[in-house]
């Protein structure tokens, strides 16, 4: 049976934001207007363009919700009186989102000849290594009591030494 989740391996822990975050860039990612592009610049460097011809400073909204950029553009209903033969030009508004990964900051936006340009930056990743001590005996599960004092470990010290053959059982 299905349940319908991307990460059902026992593998997979703690990953059902993950799940939340591709649900939601499916339900957006359906509008095409306003085109845009994703460039990479470098390795930490992106730049969205979104194509928003007519739209000025004050029509668009740039704000970052949680792990989303969210981008929204309104247009001033400017037809009062005017009297159009044709309108193949329409003043339509739009809400476009994009979902960030964890770390990616929102360098800038500027808009240039009816394109809008929004800088992404990803900062380097610092490599973490995390020492697990390993303990003797079992707990069933339970959290385990910190390790000795050091005072046991000098006490340790002072017995005599074990052969390998009595630790291993050699054959």
């Amino acid at each position: 049976m299905s349940s319908g989740r991307l990460f059902t391996s026992p593998m997979f822990l703690g990953f059902d934001h993950l799940e939340q975050m591709l649900e939601r860039a499916s339900k957006t990612a359906s509008d095409g207007y306003p085109p845009y592009n994703i460039e990479q610049l470098s390795r930490t460097a992106l730049r969205i363009t979104l194509a928003v011809a007519g739209f000025v400073m004050d029509d668009l909204q740039i704000t970052q919700e949680d792990n989303q950029l969210v981008i929204r553009g309104r247009q001033a209903d400017d037809t009062q009186g005017r009297v159009f033969l044709h309108r193949g030009i329409a003043a339509r508004q739009f809400h476009k989102a994009f979902v960030l990964a964890e770390g990616i900051e929102i360098a800038g936006a500027w808009l240039d000849n009816g394109l809008l340009h929004i800088d992404l930056h990803r900062p380097e990743p610092e490599v973490r290594v995390k020492h697990i001590a390993i303990q003797q005996g079992s707990s069933g599960g339970a959290v385990r009591a910190p390790a000795p004092p050091a005072r046991d470990v000098e006490l340790a010290r002072d017995l005599p030494p074990v052969a390998e053959e009595e630790l291993f059982g050699r054959e």
